[in-house]
């Protein structure tokens, strides 16, 4: 075993970034100790407890930051909402009143090593960019490095576009890589199951109503109707969400999939208990994430941990404006001025013996 990491699981859902950094540490050697969960509907509290053996506090704005355990990264899948005087660009004061602003005041007192948020796609252009600038500017001001990138769950093995914006950061300078979304995706007669209830098929005149679209494929398929009635089919399903309707996803037009399918293509393993309603299965598999994606992401933050730890004083060479800064810990090194034609700011790591 290398490291041991202790981590909180905010808004925490049924748990899928849980699964995520416990496979990471698995693939590394490491060690995930959660110390702290928290997500507000009773329904995803009771599915968690009933899976990991804790229940998550409830409403995370009524927890005081101090009282919230060390650890070393923090996870949180939170909601997209606007901010209020976002135009003002004042960063941390701007989040006051939304759901990432307890992320953020925790951060600013629980100073972890890193953190991995995750969101919609749409929130890199949310409010046209502002929404994400503000974001990174509060998370700057904390003085973490942050960046973000989008990613599809097709790239990393699911049958399910499901397209999502992970935005990882670290305290101190290290060198972080993104994984490649380079998996070939599983294909659907593998997540689906093979004897499903007669309940999960649809009736007779819905079923006449597909079929007037006159949809034909040569290969399993997951039928999506779009809000404009349009019906397409793939061989993946379109991304899960937890309010669609009920036909909103069919399984070569004939019937709807069932809460473990939904449960496979977000990533979770079988040996996930399910024990609530179907209605609340559907609303917590669509609001969850990919979990091989997340798992991707914490295995290569996990990676850089891990490597700083073991070299802290590493060096870095930044080039930023035509001049090569090095950066080692506690110390900035100024070099001759060199000529650069791109002036955009690369980074990169340098080991030394």
């Amino acid at each position: 075993m290398n490291n041991k990491y202790k981590f909180i699981d905010l808004f925490c859902g049924i748990g899928g970034f849980r699964y995520a950094i416990e496979n990471a540490a698995a693939r590394n050697g490491n060690e995930a100790e959660c110390v702290f969960s928290s997500d507000i509907d009773k329904h995803c509290q009771d599915i968690y407890e009933d899976n990991f053996g804790e229940r998550p506090v409830g409403d995370i704005s009524l927890v005081s930051a101090k009282d919230i355990p060390e650890h070393n990264i923090l996870l949180a899948g939170f909601p997209c909402q606007p901010f209020s005087i976002i135009g003002q660009m004042k960063g941390f004061d701007d989040t006051r009143g939304t759901l990432f602003f307890e992320i953020a005041r925790i951060l600013a007192e629980k100073k972890p090593d890193a953190f991995v948020l995750e969101n919609v796609k749409l929130l890199a252009g949310h409010d046209r960019g502002r929404t994400i600038q503000t974001i990174v500017k509060t998370l700057e001001e904390m003085k973490y490095t942050a960046q973000y990138k989008i990613f599809n769950a097709l790239d990393f093995g699911l049958p399910q576009k499901r397209e999502r914006i992970f935005i990882v950061g670290f305290k101190n300078k290290l060198s972080f890589s993104w994984p490649a979304a380079d998996k070939k995706m599983t294909p659907l007669d593998e997540i689906l199951e093979k004897n499903v209830y007669k309940k999960y098929y649809v009736s007779e005149k819905i079923r006449k109503k597909i079929l007037t679209k006159k949809i034909e494929t040569t290969q399993t398929a997951i039928w999506h109707e779009n809000k404009a009635g349009n019906i397409s089919a793939y061989p993946y399903s379109c991304a899960l969400r937890a309010n669609a309707s009920y036909n909103y996803l069919l399984v070569d037009g004939k019937r709807r999939l069932t809460g473990r399918e939904m449960l496979r293509l977000q990533g979770f393993d079988d040996s996930f208990k399910i024990t609530c309603s179907y209605m609340q299965i559907r609303k917590q598999a669509g609001n969850s994430l990919p979990i091989p994606v997340a798992t991707a992401v914490i295995d290569n933050l996990m990676k850089a941990l891990d490597a700083y730890k073991k070299s802290p004083n590493q060096v870095y060479l930044s080039i930023d404006d035509g001049q090569y800064v090095f950066l080692e810990k506690g110390r900035r090194y100024n070099a001759a001025t060199a000529e650069v034609k791109n002036r955009r700011k690369i980074q990169t790591a340098l080991s030394f013996k």
